[in-house]
Formats: structure tokens, C-alpha cells, sequence
């Protein structure tokens, strides 16, 4: 019988600075009341001069290693649109300060969709038997990304980490991950888009005020693709799974906005109370967003062991996925 992929830990990191909507409206032409309307979100988490991706992915890993209570793993995935560097690769300077030198360590570039992209590439090494035990990570700092003077994607992002331990295990235990179902549509790719810094339009003269750095979004656009490919492949796990729309306990959509999380929700006849949201301090951590809201969940008792669980999430390119899991007997440890 070939293993069951369990998620056993889960860990985070937030940076210290919290930035209020009132805080963006001194210097931008937007207000609290403008924002919270339109997105859900009061406040943020942004990173100082002197903090990495890597460094929120080390201790957001650190904090998912202790909630496993383990040390090691077999291989470690990062999700990230915001690497420390465009080459090499941010995940395996994480291993390597996690003492895990020499096993296998990469980057999963799928923006928003990254943490389901990750743990759908973690659920597969361990079905196969190629792994016994995978550090997942969602990481980004979209701050270093986003135009300082765009109130549209300012207000909305933030920055964290988030990671889980996957193993091996068996199907009746609570952890187990069921379905996943991943999806894309290339035709999609301008509708969320950082232009230049790559081989199709590398950044020349100076790379600080070069057009096409700044993180861009075709808002309308994305939210009514993020609310349909959510709720479909929710759905989808959902009935691969065995489950009715009843049993489902908790919806952990990516924290876009909090009108899409709720419009997914009713297009799939969920009540909103059985949706986790943490966006109105966080804001939209990319592919962080996910396992930073399975922490909070489990943290406040909205998630407890046995729950039947839906991810679902959308990021560019245009990516979608979502995932089935009973919630394990675990606690989220911040570092």
C-alpha cells in the first residue's frame, strides 16, 4: 500500500512592523475606509531594509520543524515569487541554516498558488516513496515588489512566511492530505505581471526606476478568475474526497481579498463563518497566505484535529489549485 502524505507541523514568521491603512493614506491618495471596503484589510506586516524572503522562509522552517518535532527532512521546497536573488535559488540557503546541507532544495515559481503547487509537489514524493518527510515552505516579501506610490497593490500586500512538515503516513490518520487538483492558463499571464528583471525584458540603466519592475494586476480581471478556478477546484478535491458540502469545516482560501474569500464561499454554499480570514491584519501575503491562515485557525480553535479542511488558491501566470486535509492534532510555533 503506498504511504499517505500527513501534514505533522506547522510554523511562521511575520516581520516585527506593522504598517495601518491610515499610515499608507499620509503619503498615498487613498484612506482606511477606501481600503477596508474594497479589500477587508486594516494592516500589514512589511519587512525592514535588512530582511529577506530567506530569512522569514528559515524561520517560519525553523518554527514547522519544532511544531513536528523534527529535525530533518528529506527535501525542502520553497514557494516564492520574491527570491533572495534571481540566481541561485533561495531554498537551499534556508536548508543550509537549517543544518540541512546536501539534501535536495529548490524554488516553486506558481506567485499565489506556490504553497498548493509545493504541497502538491510533497504529497507526490511521498506517495511515490521518494520521500519520507518534506519541509514545505510559503515565503514572500511582496513590499520589495510593489510600487511605493500605487495605492492599488501598496494597500494590498504584505509580507510573511509560513511552512508545514509533510511525511508519510496512512489515510485514516488526521493530517492526511487527500486530492489536489493544480490548474494554469498561460493565455492569462498580463493580467497579474512583473514586467522587467527577466530574459524577455531585462532591467538596464538604473534597475530602481526601470518601467515594468513594479508588481502590476488587472484587478477586475483577477478577481473574477480567482473566484471561479477557487471555487471549482475546491469543489472538485471536495467530491474526490467523498465529502459534501456539509462536511466541510473550514475553507482556507489565499487571502486576495476578502470579497473574493467570502464569493467563493457562497458559490459554493458555505457559510462565511467556515472560512478562515486573516487578511484584515496581514493583508495578502502571497504564498504565504495559506499556511499563514491554517496557523491563525488552528491557533484561535477555529481548526481542530479532525477537521475536514479545503484549500483553494489563484496567483499568476494565470495558476490555480486546491487541496483536501483533516486537520492534525498540531500547534502553529512562531519563531
Amino acid at each position: 500500500m503506498r504511504p499517505t502524505p500527513v501534514l505533522c507541523g506547522i510554523g511562521i514568521s511575520l516581520p516585527d512592523r506593522v504598517v495601518t491603512n491610515d499610515e499608507l493614506a499620509a503619503r498615498l491618495d487613498t484612506s482606511d475606509d477606501w481600503i477596508r471596503t474594497r479589500t477587508g484589510i486594516r494592516e500589514r506586516r512589511i519587512v525592514d531594509p535588512d530582511t529577506a524572503t530567506g530569512d522569514l522562509a528559515y524561520t517560519a522552517a525553523q518554527g514547522a520543524l519544532k511544531s513536528a518535532g523534527s529535525a530533518e527532512v528529506d527535501l525542502v521546497i520553497l514557494a516564492t515569487t520574491t527570491p533572495d536573488h534571481p540566481c541561485p535559488a533561495t531554498a537551499p540557503h534556508v536548508a543550509h541554516r537549517l543544518g540541512l546541507s546536501g539534501v535536495p532544495a529548490w524554488d516553486l515559481g506558481a506567485v499565489c498558488s506556490g504553497f498548493v503547487y509545493a504541497l502538491a509537489s510533497a504529497s507526490s514524493f511521498v506517495r511515490s516513496g521518494a520521500a519520507d518527510s518534506i519541509l514545505v515552505i510559503g515565503a514572500d516579501t511582496y513590499s520589495t515588489i510593489t510600487d511605493p506610490d500605487d495605492r492599488s497593490t501598496r494597500a494590498i500586500f504584505g509580507d510573511g512566511a509560513g511552512a508545514v512538515v509533510v511525511r508519510a503516513g496512512t489515510a485514516t490518520e488526521n493530517g492526511a492530505i487527500g486530492p489536489i487538483t493544480l490548474g494554469s492558463d498561460g493565455s492569462l499571464k498580463d493580467t497579474i505581471l512583473v514586467d522587467a528583471g527577466g530574459s524577455r525584458r531585462p532591467l538596464s540603466g538604473d534597475c530602481h526606476t526601470a518601467d515594468g519592475r513594479y508588481f502590476a494586476m488587472r484587478g477586475k480581471t483577477v478577481f473574477r478568475h480567482a473566484v471561479e478556478r477557487m471555487a471549482h477546484s475546491a469543489e472538485q478535491v471536495r467530491d474526490e474526497a467523498g465529502w459534501s458540502t456539509g462536511d466541510v469545516d473550514c475553507l482556507v482560501a489565499h487571502q486576495a481579498n476578502a470579497r473574493i474569500v467570502h464569493a467563493v464561499a457562497e458559490r459554493m454554499g458555505l457559510p462565511r463563518e467556515r472560512c478562515a480570514l486573516n487578511i484584515e491584519r496581514l493583508g495578502n501575503t502571497a504564498a504565504a497566505s495559506i499556511p499563514l491562515a491554517l496557523a491563525d485557525a488552528a491557533g484561535s480553535g477555529q481548526l481542530r484535529a479532525g477537521n475536514k479542511v479545503l484549500l483553494a488558491a489563484f496567483g499568476g501566470g494565470a495558476t490555480w489549485g486546491a487541496a483536501a486535509l483533516t486537520w492534525p492534532d498540531v500547534t502553529p510555533v512562531t519563531i
